[in-house]
Formats: C-alpha cells, sequence, structure tokens
C-alpha cells in the first residue's frame, strides 16, 4: 500500500516534467533541425556532386564546425544566465546581457575567422590530397565571411531560450534552411541557361554565407518590432558600451563551457581529419555517419536545452526543489528517448545510408559505421542532458576536463590506436573508420557516466543544503 501510494505522485511528477520539457524541446528540435539542414542539404548535393568535392565537405566541415561551436558554446553562455534573471523577474538586467553577448560575439568572431582564411592546422592533419585540400580550402574561406553573422545570431538564440520564446528562434531558422535550399543547388550545380556555373562544394559555403546574414538580419528585425522584448529595453538606445563586470561574469562561465563543447564537438569532428588519411571512401562512408549523427543528436540537445532552462528559471525563482527534480527528469526522459531512436536506427541502417547514395563502395563503408552509431548516439543523450543541467547550476570547469579525458583521451586517442592498426591484437573489423566509432562509444559512455554521477552529487549536495538552512524542506 505504501509502496504503491508513493509510486503514483512520482509517475505525476515525471509526467508534468515531461509535459513541461515538451512545451519548450519541440522549437528547440525543429530549429535545430533546420540548422543541420544547412550539413544535410550540403552532403546530399555534394555527394551526387563528386568523390572528391564530399571528402573535401568532411575535412571542411570538420573544421569549421571545431571552430564555430567553440566559440559558439563562449556566447551562449547568456543563457543559463539571463534564465535565472528571467526567473528572478529582473528583466531590464537580462536585456543587458544580450547587449554584452553581442560584444562577446564580435571579438570571438575575429580569431575565428583568421582560423578559416588559413586552415592549415586541420588541413595537415588530414593530410589530404591537393585537389581535396584546394576545394576545402574555398570551402572555409566562404564560411569565414558567414562566422561573423553566425555567432551574433546564438546571441538570440541563446537569450530567447532563456526566456522561453524558443519559437521565435525556429521561426528565423526554418526560414534560412527555406532560402538555403534553392541557392545551395543553383550553385553547386550551376544554371547554364542564366550563365552560372557549377561551383561545388565552393557553392554551399557561398550559400552559406549569404544566408547567414539574412538570418542575422531577421533576427535583429524581430527584437526590433516584437512588444514581447520591450520589457527587457534591449532597443531605442544603441548597443552598451562593454560592461567589465557583465563580460567577466559571461566569460567565466562561457570559456569552460566553450571549451567543453569544442572538446565535445573536436573529438567527433576530428575523425573525420584522421580519417581522410585513409583515402576518399572511407571518409565519404564516415561523413555520411557523422551526418546522420548531428540530425539525431538535435533531439536531445533539445531536451538539453529544455532542462537548462527551466532549471535555470526555478533556481532565478528560488524553487530549488523543482529545479532538481526538473534536471534529473530531463536525463531520465533523455535516456528513455534515445533507446528507441537507437532501436529504430540499428534496425533500418541499410535503407538509411541508401537515402545518402548509392554508390555500393561508399555504402558499404557507411552502413556498417551506422551500426556503432546506434549505441553512440545513447550515450549522447545522457551526456547532453547531463552537462547542460549541471550549466543551469553553474558547474562548468569539472565537465571540461571529463570531456578532455574522455573525448581526446579514450575517444581520438584510442580511436587512433584502433583505426591504423598500431597494435597488433587490434582485429581486422576494427580497423579503419570503425575503429574510431568503437573508440568514441567508450569515450562518450564514460562521459555520461562521469557527468551523471557529478549531477547526482550536485543535487545531493544542493539538498543537503537546503535542509540546513531549513529542516522542513522537502526535496
Amino acid at each position: 500500500m505504501t509502496a504503491g501510494a508513493g509510486a503514483a505522485p512520482a509517475g505525476r511528477r515525471l509526467t508534468d516534467s515531461a509535459r513541461r520539457l515538451h512545451a519548450l524541446a519541440w522549437p528547440v528540435f525543429v530549429g535545430q533541425l533546420a540548422v543541420v539542414g544547412f550539413s544535410t542539404v550540403d552532403t546530399l548535393l555534394v555527394a551526387r556532386f563528386a568523390r572528391e568535392d564530399l571528402a573535401a565537405l568532411s575535412v571542411g566541415a570538420a573544421a569549421y564546425i571545431t571552430i564555430f561551436v567553440g566559440l559558439m558554446g563562449v556566447v551562449l553562455a547568456i543563457g543559463p544566465i539571463v534564465g535565472q534573471l528571467f526567473g528572478a523577474g529582473q528583466h531590464a538586467q537580462a536585456g543587458r546581457q544580450l547587449h554584452q553577448a553581442i560584444w562577446v560575439a564580435l571579438a570571438l568572431a575575429v580569431p575565428g575567422c583568421a582560423l578559416l582564411v588559413d586552415p592549415w592546422p586541420f588541413l595537415a592533419l588530414a593530410q589530404a590530397t591537393p585537389e581535396v585540400e584546394a576545394r576545402a580550402r574555398a570551402y572555409l574561406l566562404a564560411l569565414a565571411v558567414a562566422l561573423p553573422a553566425a555567432l551574433l545570431f546564438q546571441a538570440y538564440r541563446g537569450f530567447n531560450n532563456a526566456v522561453s520564446r524558443p519559437k521565435a528562434v525556429m521561426a528565423v531558422q526554418l526560414g534560412a534552411l527555406a532560402a538555403k535550399v534553392p541557392l545551395s543547388a543553383a550553385l553547386v550545380y550551376g544554371m547554364p541557361g542564366v550563365g552560372l556555373p557549377a561551383l561545388g562544394l565552393l557553392g554551399c559555403g557561398i550559400a552559406t554565407a549569404v544566408v547567414m546574414w539574412l538570418q542575422a538580419l531577421l533576427a535583429w528585425q524581430v527584437l526590433r518590432r516584437d512588444r514581447f522584448y520591450t520589457r527587457f529595453e534591449i532597443g531605442g538606445r544603441g548597443l552598451d558600451a562593454p560592461d567589465r563586470r557583465a563580460l567577466a561574469t559571461q566569460l567565466r562561465l562561457g570559456l569552460p563551457i566553450g571549451a567543453t563543447i569544442l572538446i565535445e564537438v573536436s573529438g567527433f569532428s576530428l575523425m573525420a581529419v584522421f580519417i581522410a588519411r585513409l583515402g576518399v571512401l572511407p571518409v565519404a562512408g564516415h561523413q555520411i555517419a557523422a551526418n546522420l549523427a548531428a540530425i539525431l543528436f538535435m533531439l536531445p540537445l533539445s531536451l538539453a536545452q529544455a532542462s537548462m532552462t527551466l532549471v535555470s528559471q526555478r533556481i532565478g525563482a528560488r524553487d530549488l526543489a523543482d529545479a532538481r527534480r526538473l534536471g534529473w527528469h530531463g536525463v531520465l526522459i533523455g535516456a528513455g528517448v534515445a533507446v528507441v531512436v537507437a532501436l529504430a536506427l540499428a534496425a533500418a541502417r541499410g535503407p538509411v545510408a541508401r537515402l545518402y547514395t548509392a554508390d555500393p563502395a561508399v555504402l558499404a563503408v557507411a552502413v556498417p559505421l551506422l551500426g556503432w552509431l546506434a549505441l553512440f548516439h545513447v550515450a549522447d543523450a545522457v551526456q547532453a542532458v547531463a552537462s547542460f543541467v549541471l550549466r543551469a547550476w553553474r558547474v562548468t570547469l569539472l565537465p571540461m576536463w571529463i570531456y578532455a579525458a574522455s573525448l581526446w583521451g579514450l575517444g581520438l586517442g584510442g580511436g587512433y590506436v584502433l583505426a591504423f592498426g598500431l597494435v597488433d591484437a587490434v582485429p581486422t573489423a576494427w580497423r579503419g573508420p570503425a575503429g574510431y566509432w568503437i573508440a568514441a562509444n567508450v569515450a562518450l559512455a564514460t562521459a555520461a557516466l562521469a557527468l551523471s554521477l557529478l549531477l547526482a552529487t550536485v543535487l545531493r549536495r544542493q539538498r543537503a543544503q537546503a535542509r540546513a538552512v531549513s529542516p522542513a524542506a522537502r526535496a
């Protein structure tokens, strides 16, 4: 009787958390699918254009993603900061944080663009053929033009998600994708009737640059014209001057977040750089698996973002019991959904791979990798939600070291050993691209376990502190 009576309220609490998370997660999910749609469109178009362009896309995309997401993570520190201010009803202060995030984005664009203009570290690691290197360089030069606009949009995205307005982000992202598809197709394949030559991969880069700036301008118009933002006092006075204290707060939180995301994504994207050493076919097959991994990741990412937003807001409102409950429920829901998705992918990996290409040689590489991707996705979901919830509690430094040890040490290091057969005992089936995916599974599972344990420790200590202040408090 007692057990049954306790189980029902717990079940209702989980259902309530799922409902609240869903309200914020689904617009984030749709918007992030639009973002991944950029790379998916590029992959589909280039895969049917030339193998060399697909290989160059794999190397170029790895370089751009590594640079962009590390810088993006710093800008997105605005999320937990604004979330807590919004939860506390300090709207004007939240609006001032957006101004400071714009300064952060502009400053970070300078070194980011420099690396894209001269991406020699990535090309040296890839050891690509001269033809592939030339195409990758041209592609990254176009993306250097896109980077400042992309980072500015992250400030808009982080702010809106933090104030429970993800639909405003989703609408702009969907509009950008709608413009990207026809523009990329025209530039990749050309339009002989109007004298537009086929540019291949370079066309994808030019299309991305044009659309990114249009997206940033549209976001600015939304902030200016939508009455929802009046309470935040964002417009009407120009851009606030840099505020040393506010910038220090954002950077203190954002630099570890940026480093964490950089480690996480580079641990994955640099797989393509090393796999490029194995030849065009291995890296082309890996690119298909990598793109699908990015698509699948959007679902746990949306849950992670929603969890961080709600937890931040409840912390700001000083409802710490609800904050703890929402965070842990987010991890459980993310894991459950990921298992369902992984099982579906494992059952349909052949047909899914054929959506990308009909080349039998590329399929022979890609299909086995999708089996490893199914396992990878479950661990990816758990670590994503756990790390975002930790950010809501402003715990960012230790997760960074967890990612470094697992993803760089076990993932990249272990993957190199397996992929290139540096140890004689490595089975033949574990060599090549599969070696990196096996090591990535081990690394991500390790990170997921460590972050979950860290989150449990943080919540347990927070609960103990609450009880010490108020012995009558209930978790």
